[in-house]
C-alpha cells in the first residue's frame, strides 16, 4: 500500500488540490509499481499562522 500525506498552506481552489492528489497517486503507482487502488492520499491543509519556515510564520511573509 502506498499512503501519503501532503501538507500545504489553505488558500488553494479545490481543482488544484484534487489535480495534485491525481498527480501524486499517479507517481506513487508508478515509483512503487503498485495498483492505483492501493493508494491513499490525505490532503491537510494548514492555516498561515501554523505554518512556517524556520521562525517566520507564512501569514508574515
Amino acid at each position: 500500500m502506498g499512503d501519503s500525506l501532503l501538507k500545504c498552506v489553505e488558500g488553494r481552489d479545490d481543482e488544484i488540490i484534487e489535480q495534485c492528489i491525481c498527480d501524486v497517486a499517479r507517481t506513487v503507482q508508478k515509483s512503487l509499481d503498485i495498483p492505483l487502488e492501493s493508494i491513499r492520499i490525505v490532503v491537510e491543509e494548514v492555516s498561515k499562522n501554523r505554518f512556517a519556515v524556520g521562525d517566520k510564520l507564512k501569514s508574515e511573509v
